[in-house]
């Protein structure tokens, strides 16, 4: 049984093959524009820039954001290394903030100390902070917000697994993740909650940022009788035949999310009373728990790893959540602020199948393996 599969329908077979049949099969067709349209009206954003990848999203929302090389990116320490690695391709260095156990996301306390710390001492500031809403779950945005507001540093949000996350209350009450800093970044690999197959989305208020980020995505060609390009760009635009596949997961998101959450209410219920840490629920962060993860504690020497043996060996695709960044070996020198929540995450954390096609006899299946190990 896999972890997370994709939600393909009757809609998506429909508009794929609109775009096959059209002859706009590249970059150039009408789902491209129509997807970022309906995107940015479905988020909330003032305009949205569709990208080959996430981790080009984050690429692009970087520059847009002026760093550059020898600059410093605060960056969760525990997400996916997609995050991270756009800072190392302009040349610039990350600098991991740890999780904190109520979200487990990046740690506020944690990036309003040092922020403040290094400005009483003189010292450097970053250019940019990455927030990343981690597994579907919204950060904890109003004191993160203030404290790159209080420096005067701008936010990028990287929501690439947080599609259809929002916070239903204080100063964002009814935003969705991606929406609050200077720039959010989304990703439509196979797995995530909205899938083009491979793909990403910038969203910006700004125009001037989103003019930027179109120019930049379509390899920076001016206008021009020939080939004219005023700066070095990337081939970052996504295809027609993407987009068409993207136009109609859209449309049922939805229901995909309202998925997400039965699924996650069940396995509460199921869990309540096993040994298990289960994913946060914080008052006023409306998570769509794209993946559905639990810690795991040690018991009589058995963890993480013999659950997750125990899971697979029947037949159950849970996976062991990321390795935090800082442990990474291209990043092993990077400075780390905190580092012992992510490491836990890590050490003791997996998650279990959820994807939103998972049927009751499927959930029922899944539930009764993680008992079995602790019967």
């Amino acid at each position: 049984m896999p972890l997370a599969v994709p939600n393909i329908g009757e809609l998506e077979r429909a508009y794929v093959l609109e775009a096959v049949e059209s002859g706009f099969v590249s970059s150039v067709g009408p789902f491209v524009s129509e997807f970022e349209q309906r995107f940015a009206e479905k988020v909330g954003a003032r305009h949205a820039i569709a990208c080959s990848t996430g981790t080009a999203a984050i690429h692009i929302g970087l520059l847009l954001l002026g760093v550059g090389r020898g600059d410093e990116v605060f960056c969760s320490d525990f997400t996916f290394v997609g995050s991270v690695n756009p800072i190392a391709y302009l040349g610039a260095r990350p600098v991991f903030i740890d999780s904190e156990t109520r979200t487990w996301n990046i740690d506020p306390q944690l990036l309003a100390g040092e922020l403040d710390r290094r400005a009483a001492a003189g010292e450097s500031l970053p250019k940019v902070v990455e927030i990343v809403h981690v597994l579907g779950q919204p950060a904890d945005m109003e004191p993160l917000m203030a404290a790159c507001e209080r420096h005067g540093i701008p936010m990028l949000e990287d929501a690439a697994e947080s599609l259809g996350a929002t916070w239903s209350a204080g100063p964002y009450a009814g935003r969705h993740t991606g929406t609050v800093g200077a720039v959010g970044c989304f990703s439509f690999n196979g797995n995530k909650i909205a899938t083009t197959g491979g793909g990403g989305m910038i969203v910006t208020d700004d125009d001037a940022l989103a003019s930027r980020a179109r120019h930049l995505t379509t390899q920076a060609k001016v206008p021009d009788v020939g080939y004219l390009h005023d700066e070095v760009g990337y081939n970052y635009r996504l295809t027609n035949l993407a987009a068409g596949l993207g136009l109609a997961q859209l449309a049922r998101l939805d229901e995909f999310v309202g998925a997400k959450h039965r699924i996650a209410a069940r396995y509460d219920e199921a869990f309540a009373d096993l040994p298990l840490i289960l994913p946060p629920r914080v008052d006023g962060l409306d998570a769509t728990y794209w993946l559905y993860s639990v810690m795991v504690p040690e018991t009589d020497g058995r963890g993480r790893d013999e659950f997750l043996a125990h899971l697979n060996g029947l037949g159950i695709g849970a996976r062991a959540l990321w390795r935090p960044l800082h442990a990474q070996p291209p990043f092993s020198a990077a400075q780390v602020v905190g580092g012992k929540v992510g490491d836990d995450l890590f050490e003791r954390g997996l998650s279990l199948p959820c994807a939103t096609e998972l049927t009751d006899d499927d959930q029922t299946r899944v539930i009764e393996a993680v008992r079995s190990f602790f019967a």
